[in-house]
């Protein structure tokens, strides 16, 4: 209304300077007076039209404000039912500054409620919870911790009783307060904390999509205008929250979990699941795959990595992800498993699960850290397939291994030379023994085990076989990371299940991007070689951009020498490489075959990478071959392929799609274009805001006779759930158990692992606050106890 009035003082002002200005250039003009009179007239007419419309405003202003304003309380008012008393005394305490809630009910002989008493919420005496002597003890054990009291023993309240004909009486009354009355600050107090139907909606969308409460919370507040005009708080939509989750987990966690699967193989046949239980029916273990990522194994299962150092659950079981790389060399999530102990037979049962899920078929390569229950497991599971430990990790173990030792820095940059710089198996040999002779470390334990295992890590050991460019568990890690958006250390089972497909839907996103960018813009080349538009057009534009550094690194390259065989050609290929601030020069050696034009090289990173090298690129210029033969154009790359787990839709526990979610979206899109449509006229607006003030009438009215909210329940036909041990159990057979929430081997009892130098500082720094704690509390309790003891005594000598 206010907005109304200010709208017609700038409309009184406008049409004023419109006719002054009409004025004056009339006599410029040299208009006669008596036109100059009948615009005088006319600037009279138009100020009396004006201030009727702000008497009328102001009217209404008033009338508005009379209606919206409460009757005060009066002996003898009638109210339907308590319900109508309880509204009715809230708002009135809305608008004077206090807060309201049922004190005391009284039943009748019959059983029936007959008397009632609705009391300002800080009626009632305080309670003094210290801890001295003669004082009850409460739950705080320190005189410091004392809780903020409410309670004033305010007696305001209203007394009602029933009468023979239904309605309820107020009989008697209280209005006076002991305590400070704020209307501003109504709007806190929990009776008039309400969170509307339609928020709640969102609220639980927002949640299931992944968004924090702080982000969610803080749209509301931006739609409403600031804090002061929302109906409810933060801490109120945190606890909604709770609350739904809790409802969606009254049958147990782990049940909750398994019925969640039983309805998403319900929407998607190709959807896997396997759960694991021990003797108790409790749950140990679980893996599953939706029917994409089954799809997607077979364009891009050839290399995984897989990592358990991530623990996103309130029993702390680690997450288990199979991760691959997709064709733009982003990381692609293959399977999912939770495990509660990190052992050889939770590993195996794992893998054999995956077996089990991918048709007996394992990966052809596999990277994972140097855990020996998960190398053990491989072993027995996979004995076919490549395993390679992280390389990073290993490294990076460096300073732990050789702090202490004198020649440390010397130490790390010898080894490092010598794990990265041997091109073959027989130069590492030579190069570590020089490393090991040169330093003194034929007793070092460490290195002699990972000299054992040298076929498990080293790169001039593995880089035989494609890893898809993947030395390190990085890809695995990254996708912990990413899974942080959308998980935290409280989330339940249920809850990881549901944020697995939010996080995998981003990735599919993600990927689709990539799909669109590659097909709708190109990669200008640089060379006016037929090879780079082979690639051009063949590949995504990251392994493009892959191919075109080999194209650019080949300047630094060099064909030093070349010998003549049978029926191939042996290249020395001599390429500056940085060294520090300086340069040296490396000899690689590149085979030609001239009946196939195959090429091969001693760096091995067509094997590894399935990119051509520098060295291969040089070594087909120089025998003109400007078209690369097909087999070094790998569909693993290729942008034209058309690959079947794109066309696989997502097993979504979709709100939006619920016959509930349905119904609500299509109306509030109607009502969105009904607004749009009546916001520009006042008119339209009154129309509107009646007809949608009578539909709500007659909803109310109509209870029941619109239809059901109770959700609709899905009739899912499977009985049994699958166990690690090889045998099936029935539904109604056995009760499905929680997991044990124990310490894994090891790890903290937060997410990430901490190296140990931020264990120590993390101690010593615990071991600071507490003593200085310490030493505060000491002086505060003594103090507090002195002030208390004397204020006792006071009490009890007067």
């Amino acid at each position: 209304m206010a907005d109304e009035i200010s709208n017609v003082f700038s409309h009184v002002k406008l049409n004023e300077d419109d006719i002054e200005d009409n004025i004056e250039n009339d006599m410029v003009e040299g208009d006669s007076n008596e036109d100059i009179e009948n615009d005088m007239v006319e600037v009279e007419s138009n100020e009396g039209n004006i201030e009727n419309e702000i008497v009328e405003l102001n009217e209404m202003v008033e009338t508005k404000g009379v209606e919206n304003k409460v009757e005060d309380p009066k002996l003898g008012m009638m109210f339907d039912s308590i319900d109508d008393a309880v509204i009715y005394y809230r708002r009135y305490a809305k608008e004077k500054g206090f807060a309201v809630a049922k004190r005391t009910s009284k039943k009748g002989n019959d059983g029936a409620v007959r008397y009632v008493t609705i009391a300002c919420s800080y009626a009632g005496k305080p309670r003094i919870r210290l801890n001295c002597p003669g004082i009850k003890r409460t739950r705080s054990t320190n005189p410091v911790q004392l809780k903020p009291q409410t309670k004033t023993d305010c007696k305001a309240q209203l007394r009602l009783s029933l009468c023979p004909n239904g309605k309820w009486i107020l009989r008697s009354m209280v209005l006076d307060h002991n305590h400070g009355l704020s209307p501003s600050k109504t709007r806190f107090y929990k009776c008039n904390r309400i969170i509307e139907p339609h928020v709640k909606k969102k609220l639980e969308l927002h949640d299931k999509a992944g968004i924090r409460m702080n982000k969610s919370f803080n749209s509301f507040v931006v739609a409403a205008g600031g804090h002061e005009n929302l109906s409810f708080l933060e801490k109120d939509c945190r606890n909604h929250m709770e609350k739904v989750r809790r409802s969606h987990l009254r049958e147990g966690d782990a049940s909750a979990m398994h019925h969640y699967f039983l309805k998403m193989q319900a929407d998607n046949s190709e959807f896997f699941y396997a759960m694991d239980f021990d003797d108790d029916g409790r749950l140990k273990n679980v893996f599953w795959a939706d029917a994409r990522s089954r799809a997607a194994f077979k364009e891009f299962g050839d290399v995984v990595t897989f990592d358990t150092t991530y623990m996103v659950n309130k029993y702390e079981m680690p997450f288990a992800p199979f991760v691959g790389v997709n064709h733009h060399g982003q990381s692609t999530l293959l399977r999912c498993g939770l495990i509660l102990r990190e052992d050889t037979n939770s590993f195996i049962w794992l893998f054999k699960s995956w077996l089990a899920c991918m048709s007996e078929c394992p990966p052809n390569a596999i990277i994972t850290d140097q855990d020996k229950a998960m190398k053990k497991a491989i072993e027995i599971v996979f004995p076919n397939a490549r395993h390679r430990w992280c390389l990073w990790h290993i490294m990076n173990k460096l300073p732990d291994k050789f702090k202490g030792f004198k020649d440390y820095e010397s130490i790390k940059f010898c080894m490092k030379n010598v794990v990265h710089d041997s091109l073959t198996k027989e130069e590492f040999e030579e190069s570590w023994g020089r490393f090991i002779k040169k330093y003194q470390l034929e007793s070092n334990e460490w290195l002699l085990g990972l000299y054992d295992e040298r076929h498990h890590w080293v790169p001039a050991f593995v880089k035989d076989v494609f890893w898809a460019g993947m030395s390190t568990t990085q890809r695995s890690e990254s996708m912990n990371a990413f899974f942080d958006k959308y998980i935290n250390k409280k989330t339940t089972l249920k809850q990881f299940v549901e944020q697995y497909e939010n996080a995998l839907a981003a990735k599919v996103h993600n990927e689709t991007v990539e799909d669109f960018n590659s097909f709708n813009s190109r990669i200008s080349c640089i060379t006016i070689y037929d090879m780079e538009k082979q690639f051009q057009s063949a590949y995504t534009l990251k392994k493009f951009t892959d191919f075109q550094n080999e194209i650019v690194g080949s300047i630094c390259c060099s064909l030093s020498s070349c010998r003549e065989h049978d029926n191939f050609s042996e290249y020395e290929v001599r390429e500056d490489v940085s060294r520090g601030e300086g340069q040296r020069s490396v000899i690689f050696h590149v085979y030609f075959n001239e009946d196939n034009s195959e090429v091969n090289c001693k760096c091995k990173l067509f094997e590894f990478k399935g990119i051509v090298c520098r060295h291969q690129i040089l070594v087909f210029i120089h025998r003109k071959i400007y078209q690369i033969p097909d087999k070094y154009i790998l569909n693993r790359w290729n942008k034209n392929v058309k690959r079947r787990h794109t066309k696989v839709r997502i097993s979504y526990d979709n709100w939006s799609l619920k016959p509930e979610a349905c119904r609500y979206e299509k109306m509030c899109n109607a009502f969105y274009e009904v607004a749009n449509l009546a916001a520009d006229s006042e008119n339209a607006c009154k129309n509107v805001m009646t007809q949608i003030c009578e539909m709500k009438r007659e909803l109310k009215e109509g209870g029941n006779a619109c239809g059901s909210n109770k959700p609709i329940s899905i009739d899912i036909q499977n009985d049994s759930t699958s166990c690690g041990n090889g045998f099936v159990i029935s539904k109604e057979a056995r009760k499905i158990l929680d997991p044990m929430a124990i310490c894994q081997k090891g790890r903290p009892s937060f997410k990430r692992k901490m190296s140990k130098v931020e264990q120590a500082v993390k101690k010593q720094k615990k071991k600071e606050k507490k003593m200085k704690t310490k030493i505060n509390e000491g002086n505060v309790v003594n103090q507090v106890e002195t002030s208390i003891l004397k204020e006792i005594c006071e009490k009890v000598r007067l």
